[in-house]
């Protein structure tokens, strides 16, 4: 998808593969015939330069043909190169400026909650997302209303844009700062799929759950693996082809 539109954030998108896959696959409560199911769970990807990680999760799921995916990034494609809600079923929201899809989801929980719903909301933000204040001002605020219903996963590759997050703005002791805001705190590897799951499901009882993944960024591609450059490069030619072959040896 992004090699034929000449898009980029294929480092991004692999590194948050095997949690898209798990919460598509294992978790979220969806139904891909009725994407506006009104008991259904609600899934936000804040880090929406990754979006082409989702649209191919939800064809997979069948909320579109796969065939549709070779549209993405193309002049009149409904798949934007952030993801995008309009004209896409199963996304609930338009992401990309970054440090918006926690505190909407947080709404959306708080909402739910209010409403006396029953369905869970997750979404998944990026490391150097975290360096936004309008995330914690959500944090503090999931906390002190004691959201149980929301859970955020952290796509911990350590690397943003240019740099790694330890150059950028320091965000460790990261754990800690999450749990001094009253959240419950889980610490996993992000490509174990057996580890995603059991985290997603832990109770958090009275607190909003954050599950901080350890990823790599580029994940499953030697050369992308922790290379920043991935981050806004798209893959062509060699590059490519060598790509998808260490992607379907590796799958074999």
């Amino acid at each position: 998808m992004t090699s034929k539109g000449g898009s980029s954030h294929i480092g991004s998108i692999m590194s948050i593969a095997d949690m898209l896959a798990v919460l598509y696959g294992n978790v979220l409560n969806v139904e891909p015939q009725n994407p506006k199911l009104e008991t259904r769970d609600r899934f936000i990807l804040s880090k929406g330069h990754a979006g082409a990680g989702v649209y191919a999760a939800l064809a997979e799921c069948g909320f579109f043909s796969t065939e549709e995916l070779l549209k993405h990034y193309q002049n009149g494609s409904i798949f934007s190169g952030h993801v995008s809600h309009k004209g896409v079923p199963g996304v609930e929201l338009s992401t990309g400026s970054l440090g918006h899809g926690l505190p909407v989801a947080t709404g959306m929980a708080y909402a739910a909650r209010l409403d006396g719903k029953a369905h869970g909301i997750y979404v998944l933000i990026s490391d150097g997302e975290c360096d936004e204040g309008s995330n914690w001002e959500a944090i503090l605020f999931a906390a002190h209303h004691k959201l149980a219903n929301l859970t955020v996963l952290v796509d911990y590759n350590k690397l943003q844009s240019i740099k790694s997050t330890q150059e950028t703005m320091a965000l460790e002791p990261f754990a800690e700062k999450w749990r001094s805001f009253g959240w419950k705190v889980l610490e996993i590897n992000g490509h174990d799929h057996e580890a995603i799951h059991s985290a997603l499901e832990a109770n958090a009882t009275d607190k909003p759950k954050c599950i901080i993944a350890n990823t790599t960024k580029g994940k499953g591609v030697s050369f992308m693996e922790n290379s920043v450059l991935w981050h806004y490069r798209s893959p062509q030619g060699e590059e490519f082809e060598r790509a998808l072959k260490e992607l379907t040896e590796s799958n074999a």
